[in-house]
């Protein structure tokens, strides 16, 4: 956690982007195709567009593996140059992935952090150019523990699935699961906490952060009271319905350290908007304004949280 809030300070943004292509989203220019290896292409253009126009806005880009999986062996193909493209551009590559499994199953999927086997002459490589990934506790720390080896040996991060997002969360997440009353959330919070509590870095977080929505700004208090040394990922801004006043409580001190915000369609299908768009544009002029409206709506989100956080 330490590099990523040194990659945070360093352009003043909490702001996270995330990279969820499909048809819906681009530009017709891009979707007038034959064939899923050119949708794959025309994905991987898009992406590549977004992470151009964002690099030194943002710090942190987060790349939803369904998207790509969609496509099959080649969208799998176009995750990876993804993540490759921005990780040489110095940005913090968060691959939403959700694994969660036990035994050698997790240790198989933590190969997202650890990278593909060393057997024979065959030496370990990063195949996926991340630097932390997202993982679900349904299994308890049986299924965390392979993702926090892997993370360790690799110097990289998990983000846990404590609170999440979606409308239907509570039906699980509120549930109270003690006496005292103590949600299912609140109960992840701590193991969250107890989990990280040895590999905390010089920032004071551990290497194992929480998921935590913007959506339900009535926990965000008492989550973050919770995880005190737990750096939080928070989805929900934007398009869900989340807000700058609602995520202020998940940062640590009124400060901008201790959490991210991300936003997908807030800035990727920012360009849905920009009244300039044209059917009869070339390929090129569309990329082009993807590009131009992503770095403005990221820019918006910037001023947005940073006032708040002030």
């Amino acid at each position: 956690m330490d590099r990523l809030i040194t990659v945070l300070k360093k352009v003043g943004n909490p702001s996270v982007v995330g990279l969820d292509p499909k048809p819906q989203i681009l530009p017709q220019q891009l979707t007038q195709v034959e064939s899923v290896q050119q949708l794959a292409q025309s994905y991987l253009d898009f992406n590549r567009s977004i992470i151009d126009a964002v690099t030194g806005l943002v710090a942190v880009v987060k790349p939803q593996i369904a998207m790509y999986e969609a496509l099959g062996p080649v969208g799998l193909e176009v995750y990876c140059k993804t993540t490759a493209y921005a990780s040489s551009k110095g940005l913090y590559v968060l691959g939403d992935v959700k694994r969660g499994d036990i035994g050698t199953t997790a240790a198989a999927y933590a190969s997202h952090l650890a990278g593909s086997p060393a057997v024979g002459d065959l030496e370990t490589e990063d195949l996926w150019h991340e630097d932390a990934i997202t993982v679900n506790p349904f299994l308890g720390y049986d299924g965390i523990h392979p993702f926090l080896q892997a993370a360790e040996k690799a110097d990289k991060d998990i983000f846990v699935l404590c609170s999440t997002s979606n409308p239907s969360s509570s039906q699980l997440q509120a549930l109270p699961c003690g006496p005292d009353g103590t949600t299912v959330s609140q109960h992840l919070a701590e193991l969250i906490e107890l989990w990280g509590q040895d590999s905390r870095g010089g920032y004071g977080f551990s290497r194992i952060g929480a998921v935590v929505g913007a959506t339900h700004p009535d926990r965000a208090s008492d989550l973050r009271a919770r995880l005190p040394h737990t750096f939080l990922l928070v989805p929900g801004y934007g398009a869900q319905g989340g807000t700058a006043a609602d995520v202020a409580a998940l940062f640590t001190d009124n400060s901008s350290y201790g959490a991210s915000i991300s936003s997908s369609r807030g800035i990727i299908a920012a360009w849905q908007k920009d009244p300039s768009y044209r059917p009869d544009m070339s390929r090129t002029q569309a990329l082009d304004l993807v590009a131009k409206a992503a770095r403005k709506a990221a820019r918006q989100m910037r001023d947005d949280l940073t006032a708040v956080l002030n």
